[in-house]
């Protein structure tokens, strides 16, 4: 009973955060907010304490979020800048490793060189999710965020492999060799992304039949859907190859294939409210979660700092700043180093850095903040090594590793704003243009399209169909595409009446709901059909909301 009342104050809590900061006075990102209200309930006066289990928080939280990023990545813009990623989420995890690792090593008294690379590995991932969170949606420019996320979809397998390797080099498992490391990392990350595509092929099989036995039941289609990123997952996990990646993959999979887009109408809608629902629910508790062990971290870390005669408590604090000014410094150098790579030996088919301006390298910079994929990693770390005897300096790793975590939001917040004030992100002039072109065309292919079926319908004699009433439907519903073409040449006068239209729709809709609500209570038709006529107001409401 404990843990359900536990999950019932996360989830209102989750619900309440986006309130709380709208009628605040002054703004604060929502992940700050979350991690704030999840910090107080741990406060002893609350005392909330929830157990942090790093395989049950990555099994639970995390496939299900890298499945949504996945699926609304478009997987040709991914691979169009697959080298970039590859530059960030590979090359950089690994100089990150290296070089912060033997900074830690060297900064930090007491902490061993294998448990200082296992803290540079848990550092090196970066969090899309709290990016959002902190600017917003759609503020970053789009060359700059494709690859940001990107880079958070794929760097957090290579982070956590390499604190596999240093988790198992200091227990003794294994003894590190660069090949013996390189081979296996290929392998983990290319049986993790073989493994999601294999799942989800499995599943757009086995979908097909289940819609001829179930009748194309949308419930049974949805739950099947939200089991997928665990199945990657776990499969994957249990072949011994990365189930971040599987989940990644399999939703880039999904997104691309036609199993969503051939989906019946009533999964397709069920699913994109679930979806949008869970990712809004596992969002803020990730975030919530941070903030329930952060006054536990803090207070054991500074107990066992006072225990500790060769560290000051203020040198904990010290710590925190110096590496995340190392990660950034590192980062930028990295990213300025991939500039000046591509203008120089690149000029055929130059990366994306190329075109960076300054100002854009210190975004890239600072959108790197951290977040529940390094939590979780660090809180993986063993208690004891095999001998049983404590992993060296743990309450430090776990320490210095939560302190980043916040004070990269907390930077975030302060230099991403300042750095964005004044950029247009997109020019929605073109995007409306856009827009009209594509329903232009699409209208231009749709007339056409009612043009055979209309001389199909003329000839068909079990349809038994008055050539008046057919001329009559088909130049009403030609009339509103033509409507849609000629707006290309006057765009304010179609939409003027594509509005009105609009407008008039949906009041006819809102009076019929009013009636069916009326002849229900006269009890002139039963509630199944109340309930079927709504419903096909609300898809004919949702439609008309959506084009807006």
């Amino acid at each position: 009973m404990e843990i359900f009342f536990t999950i019932l104050i996360l989830t209102l809590i989750v619900s309440l955060s986006g309130v709380i900061t709208r009628i605040l006075p002054f703004q604060i990102p929502l992940p700050l907010m979350q991690i704030a209200l999840g910090a107080l309930l741990a406060w002893p006066q609350f005392g909330l304490h929830v157990d942090f289990n790093p395989e049950l928080f990555l099994v639970l939280f995390i496939p299900p979020l890298l499945f949504a990023d996945g699926w609304k990545t478009p997987a040709r813009e991914f691979l169009r800048h697959g080298g970039e990623i590859v530059a960030l989420a590979l090359v950089l995890v690994l100089i990150t490793v290296v070089g912060v690792g033997y900074l830690i090593y060297w900064m930090v008294p007491g902490i061993p060189l294998v448990a200082a690379l296992a803290l540079a590995a848990v550092l090196s991932p970066t969090d899309a999710v709290a990016l959002s969170g902190i600017v917003g949606e759609g503020r970053i420019p789009k060359k700059l965020m494709d690859i940001l996320q990107g880079e958070a979809l794929m760097n957090d397998a290579s982070g956590l492999v390499s604190l596999k390797f240093a988790i198992a080099v200091a227990m003794g498992t294994m003894v590190f060799t660069v090949g013996g490391a390189s081979l296996e990392f290929v392998k983990v990350a290319a049986g993790g992304l073989l493994a999601g595509v294999a799942v989800t092929w499995a599943y757009s099989k086995s979908l097909r039949l289940i819609n001829r036995w179930s009748g194309d039941d949308p419930a049974t289609q949805t739950v099947l859907l939200l089991l997928l990123p665990f199945a990657s997952y776990l499969i994957a996990e249990h072949l011994g190859v990365s189930g971040i990646l599987a989940a990644v993959a399999s939703g880039m999979t999904i997104g691309q294939s036609g199993i969503i887009r051939n989906a019946p109408l009533a999964m397709r809608l069920r699913a994109n409210s679930v979806w949008a629902m869970l990712e809004f629910v596992f969002n803020g508790m990730v975030f919530i979660m941070l903030g329930l062990q952060f006054p536990e971290i803090l207070s054991t870390s500074i107990t066992q700092a006072e225990l500790d005669p060769t560290i000051e408590t203020w040198m904990l604090f010290t710590d925190i700043v110096v590496i995340y000014g190392a990660l950034m410094l590192l980062r930028f150098c990295w990213l300025l180093l991939m500039k000046k790579f591509s203008q120089r030996f690149l000029k055929k088919r130059p990366m994306v850095f190329g075109d960076y301006s300054m100002r854009e390298i210190l975004i890239a910079s600072f959108a790197g903040v951290r977040g529940a994929i390094t939590l979780a990693g660090v809180l993986s770390i063993p208690l004891f090594l095999s001998d049983g005897s404590a992993f060296p300096s743990r309450y430090q790793l776990v320490f210095i590793a939560a302190g980043v975590i916040l004070f990269s939001l907390i930077c975030g917040v302060i230099a991403l704003p300042l750095l964005l004030r004044g950029i247009v992100v997109a020019d929605k002039a073109l995007h409306r243009k856009e827009e009209r072109m594509a329903r232009a065309a699409a209208a231009e292919v749709a007339i056409e399209s009612l043009h055979k079926m209309q001389e199909r319908l003329a000839l068909d004699q079990e349809e038994n169909i008055d050539d008046q009433v057919l001329s009559e439907v088909s130049s009403r519903v030609i009339g509103n595409l033509r409507r849609r073409i000629d707006g290309k040449n006057d765009p304010g006068n179609a939409l003027l009446i594509e509005n009105l239209e609009r407008r008039m729709r949906l009041n006819a809709l809102r009076a019929e709901r009013g009636e069916y609500y009326h002849l229900r209570a006269q009890q002139k038709i039963s509630n199944e059909t109340l309930v079927k006529l709504l419903h096909d107001l609300d898809l004919l409401e949702a439609l008309l909301i959506e084009s807006e």
